[in-house]
């Protein structure tokens, strides 16, 4: 069944369908079927912990990967008193780590992570801050967050632990993340009531952690401590399943009612309240986000060249690693394919050169490069196509791969004519895996090699097949002019104008509307690697898929606490020049 009709039927599944029609009977059975688990997950950090053997509390069973696992849920180990503990991994740790080890080997300077109070009073860090220059930083570089970063002018520590709370669903489709923003920038707004604002004073009346739900529960419509801490845990996604909002909704609005409030205020807060009921944090849990936050920002600000050679290393973050490497050249950078005399497995930072590393090649056998690595470390860098094929004993389907990615540049020949070696050198010998092992070793059989036409976008196509991105600018690529479009820099100039401008697709992320409707968030680079946002309501995005890619997108500019996005009409896909379009210069 087509993606879109699964949409359809997820969105409506009980809607009457022709009699007889695969969607009838879907439906039909889709009642018997419904609540009813359809696997067993396993929560991939989740650790039960009993004072006994836990044989003693449940069955276990043994999946493939050899771990003991519990035939109940967190629902039930929690009934029966169980402790469950999650230990969850995250990528942001590995891109700290990492970074102060390149930071010792390519500068000589250890840096105290832990100094976090020095990077909470660093101007230079803060202004990056405000600025949303954040990419490669842990949970503060997603469109949404560096958005929110702006819009907040966020300069301190205690506006970003609020900041990764608000960025949340759960106050974010309440609205009241806008109202938060609202009022930090100083806008009036009419208080609920005065009590609400006392309790509410640090986040100007606005429920932003679960400690919130509690206090208001607690203090202003006068439940129990215990009420609270249910009606908290009953909010939360993990424990809405249990049917127990009901009574918790009579027990508040009862409650509010004998203090005397008015419907209307009670019912305003009671829908603040439901919003928790997607992932809200606890304060302490966004506390302890921030912190990670800073010191992947210290190291952004002050080192950024190693900072993004660390984080390409883990693998990104919320973008792809075609994103990461364009964020490395802005820093200034040299970023070279990869070079069989001086990559490494992963990326390597020399100074300002950096060396792509030889993970990024697609088809090279691990064990390949390994050899490369190894027997150049051991006997020096290779002289020549020859010592390179005698001394790795590569095969020629692996030297070809390198041989296109430009990896044998160092030997000053162009790569057709290396191709054209290969070609020779492998007709005359025995099979090149066995060279290496020979007593006596081939020499390059004399040939006349013809002159071959070479162009200027070889590099960038290969680059594109075989890294999956180019090293240089992608702009070479496209088939426009760049020059004749607004540039993002320019947005801000005209703000409720429609204009046009020409990006490199991002990320897209599809929402839904109040109403149910599909709508999304699109986030591009123009030619100089600055950002274009943009936003597509429902008619458009009805209209359009982007997917990797150049598109010209025509729209109006809007504003938001200064913040420039583009209301997207129009998206036109754009394609990449001829390779054979131009040759290159001698």
């Amino acid at each position: 069944m087509p993606e879109n009709e699964r949409s359809r039927m997820s969105d409506a599944p009980e809607r009457n369908y022709t009699i007889g029609s695969p969607q009838y009977y879907i439906a039909h059975y889709y009642q018997f079927l419904s609540g009813f688990p359809d696997h067993l997950g396993i929560h991939a950090g989740g650790i039960v912990i009993s004072e006994e053997p836990l044989s003693q509390y449940t069955a276990l069973y043994m999946p493939p990967k050899g771990f003991a696992t519990t035939q109940i849920d967190m629902y039930f180990a929690d009934e029966i008193g169980l402790y469950k503990l999650d230990i969850l991994s995250q990528r942001g740790l590995g891109h700290i780590w990492e970074s102060l080890d390149i930071i010792r080997r390519n500068r000589g300077i250890t840096i105290n992570i832990h100094d976090v109070e020095r990077f909470k009073n660093d101007p230079n860090v803060n202004h990056n801050l405000s600025a949303g220059n954040s990419i490669g930083c842990f949970y503060i570089e997603s469109p949404a967050m560096r958005h929110v970063l702006q819009k907040l002018h966020c300069e301190d520590y205690d506006t970003l632990v609020a900041a990764s709370s608000i960025i949340r669903p759960g106050v974010g489709r309440s609205g009241m993340m806008n109202a938060y923003i609202s009022r930090h920038n100083k806008t009036k707004y009419h208080s609920l009531h005065p009590e609400l604002a006392r309790i509410l004073r640090s986040t100007y009346e606005v429920m932003v952690y679960q400690e919130d739900i509690i206090r208001v529960v607690h203090e202003w419509a006068g439940l129990s401590m215990a009420e609270a801490d249910l009606l908290r845990r009953a909010t939360s996604f993990k424990y809405r399943v249990k049917d127990q909002m009901g009574f918790l909704k009579d027990r508040f609005f009862s409650a509010c009612h004998k203090k005397g409030y008015k419907q209307s205020i009670s019912a305003e807060v009671w829908r603040q309240i439901e919003s928790f009921a997607e992932f809200s944090f606890c304060k302490a849990h966004s506390a302890s986000f921030a912190v990670e936050s800073y010191q992947s920002l210290y190291l952004k600000t002050y080192y950024p060249k190693e900072f993004m050679v660390a984080v390409i290393n883990n693998f990104g973050g919320f973008y792809g690693t075609e994103l990461y490497f364009y964020e490395l050249q802005k820093t200034g950078a040299l970023v070279h394919p990869p070079c069989v005399n001086s990559s490494m497995m992963s990326t390597h930072i020399n100074g300002d050169d950096v060396f792509v590393g030889f993970q990024h090649v697609k088809n090279l056998r691990a064990q390949v490069a390994d050899r490369i690595i190894s027997e150049r470390a051991s006997r020096g860098h290779y002289g020549g196509l020859q010592d390179f094929i005698q001394r790795s004993g590569i095969t020629d389907e692996q030297c070809r791969i390198l041989i296109r990615v430009g990896a044998l540049r160092f030997t000053g020949q162009d790569k057709k004519t290396l191709l054209w070696e290969l070609a020779v050198f492998a007709y005359h010998r025995e099979p090149l895996g066995r060279i290496k092992n020979s007593l006596f070793r081939s020499h390059m059989v004399a040939s006349q090699i013809p002159t071959l036409p070479e162009y200027q976008l070889d590099d960038a196509y290969d680059e594109l097949e075989i890294l999956e991105f180019p090293t240089s600018n992608p702009f070479h690529l496209v088939d426009d002019d760049p020059g004749l479009y607004v540039p993002a820099n320019k947005l801000r100039d005209h703000v409720g104008r429609k204009v046009t401008v020409l990006g490199y697709h991002v990320t897209h992320k599809p929402v839904r509307t109040v109403s149910g409707e599909r709508m999304s968030f699109g986030t591009f680079i123009d030619a100089a690697g600055n950002w274009i946002d943009s936003v597509q309501f429902p008619d458009t995005h009805n209209r359009v898929t982007a997917k990797a890619g150049f598109y010209r997108i025509t729209g109006t500019v809007i504003e938001d606490f200064g913040v420039f996005s583009l209301e997207a009409a129009q998206f036109e896909r754009v394609g990449l020049k001829h390779r054979r379009s131009a040759l290159k210069r001698k």
